[in-house]
């Protein structure tokens, strides 16, 4: 059973992020706030998840909430600001948006910008030990993998349904046959030859 919450008797909000190692798309986060004591033994970072666990979980997090949000980036702000700025501005875009104001932020990992005057605590593993960060990190992949299922319907050749824009043989080898979307990053080495620079217009 994972932990209920880091500081005692503050309004929490756990953070999480998805699509950081990508080739394309936005990279989603996700924040939530849990009742006191609250409990579900089947919570658990969302990679340890199969998909359809994933989506039935989403929905109880939703209704179980005290208030949850995703915040978007998208490509050409990482390009511009770099992922890992990008994944904290996601963060912060989703605490944004919460309509219960959290009183201290957990967040999954162990780099985070500090939000406003709230104290925060970066904890390493954080979507396999504490609810809300295992409850942000399944929001945050499932409303990302949503978005990479509709991009696959508009670009099929890139097998975004299945590999969600993270780097795969064949992902790279739709790259150097079909060229760059406006969906890939094009600050990351999109061909695992150590070039940043690509070959094409896209």
């Amino acid at each position: 059973m994972l932990k209920s919450h880091y500081y005692e008797g503050l309004v929490e909000a756990g953070c999480d992020e998805a699509g950081r190692g990508c080739l394309a798309g936005s990279v989603y986060a996700a924040a939530v706030i849990l009742p006191d004591g609250y409990e579900n033994a089947l919570l658990n970072d969302s990679k340890q998840l199969t998909e359809r666990r994933r989506y039935e979980l989403r929905t109880i997090i939703e209704h179980d909430a005290l208030s949850w949000a995703v915040g978007i980036v998208t490509p050409e702000e990482i390009d511009y600001i770099n992922i890992l700025n990008a994944s904290i501005l996601a963060m912060h875009r989703a605490l944004d948006q919460l309509a219960v104001r959290p009183q201290a932020v957990i967040v999954d990992g162990n780099r985070f910008k500090k939000y406003g005057d709230l104290p925060h605590t970066t904890i390493v593993k954080g979507d396999g030990k504490y609810m809300a960060i295992a409850a942000a990190s399944i929001l945050a992949k499932t409303y990302r993998d949503d978005y990479m299922n509709r991009l696959a319907d508009e670009y099929p050749q890139y097998d975004w349904r299945q590999n969600k824009g993270y780097p795969t043989r064949k992902h790279r080898e739709a790259i150097r046959q079909y060229g760059i979307t406006p969906y890939h990053r094009k600050s990351y080495n999109l061909l695992g030859d150590g070039q940043l620079s690509l070959p094409f217009e896209d």
